[in-house]
């Protein structure tokens, strides 16, 4: 067994950790990792507007303005929940918001939520 002190926020641990031998017949596998989500760097000009895209998957749980409102750059227009945490999605220009997801809809990862034109 080795002992190692450990120190979280000022105050120290004794922690015991027991050694394994491996032997040499052991399998060695490369562990499988998720590449990174792409990095949404800038918002999507389209013909319609600018298109606020979703920034990971998640669920739409509230629409902050009405449909057709006027909004300004910054303003959070909706809530997107995601691992049970609220994200403000705010828009990215000024403009007027039409939304291309409803409450309650479950998105993915740049799905379009809004277009502000």
């Amino acid at each position: 067994m080795r002992n190692f002190v450990v120190t979280i926020d000022g105050k120290s641990y004794s922690v015991g950790v027991e050694e394994v031998g491996v032997s040499e017949t052991t399998e060695r596998r490369p562990i499988p990792v998720a590449a990174p989500a792409a990095v949404q760097s800038a918002p999507k000009i389209s013909a319609e507007g600018v298109k606020v895209l979703s920034p990971f998957p998640g669920l739409i749980k509230n629409l902050l303005v009405a449909d057709g409102s006027a909004v300004k750059k910054d303003q959070p227009i909706m809530v997107l929940e995601a691992m049970k945490m609220d994200n403000e999605i705010t828009a990215p220009c000024d403009g007027k918001v039409s939304f291309g997801a409803t409450k309650g809809a479950s998105v993915e990862t740049n799905a379009v939520l809004a277009v502000i034109s």
